[in-house]
């Protein structure tokens, strides 16, 4: 018998790195689609004629990390906050991570102030594959570091 059938859990990956692998994925899908390393401190918009126009903020530039928030730009939402993830981008481990999405939904709001350590695990799992599937759904619907520009007084009062 091989050794395969033996211990099947040793040809797939443990949680942590599946989880670690999730990170590395949303890096390169993020650099791929919007190349924040490139971009200054600021506030930019894609547009690409679907009228879901998504907005990219870079909030901190550190030696090795990015602060980014990633949002819709919804006309007309009302009191409804559109969705939105808030990232930290690790350029030296090339991961990125959604430190929180939604609107004013951190961590400690959705879990509570001590959180067991699998539901915390399992809540970062939610938060990266979210990221991952929307950051192809935005690649698929065409935006890309091509259709983002930098956010304009003109640009914010088109919306």
């Amino acid at each position: 018998m091989s050794a395969v059938l033996e211990k099947p859990s040793a040809v797939l990956p443990s949680r942590f790195a599946y989880l670690m692998g999730l990170y590395a994925e949303n890096y390169h899908r993020l650099v791929r689609v919007f190349a924040p390393q490139t971009l200054a401190v600021g506030s930019y918009v894609s547009s690409v004629d679907d009228g879901l126009d998504v907005q990219l903020d870079v909030l901190e530039r550190h030696a090795y990390t990015l602060e980014l928030k990633l949002t819709y730009r919804l006309r007309d939402a009302g009191d409804e906050a559109p969705a939105a993830a808030w990232l930290r981008m690790y350029s030296d481990a090339h991961v990125a991570e959604v430190s929180h999405y939604h609107a004013g939904k951190h961590m400690w709001h959705a879990l509570g102030s001590f959180p067991a350590t699998k539901t915390l695990f399992a809540h970062r799992m939610r938060m990266a594959s979210f990221l991952n599937r929307w950051l192809e759904y935005l690649a698929e619907q065409g935006h890309s570091c091509g259709t983002l520009v930098p956010l304009t007084d003109a640009a914010e009062t088109r919306q």
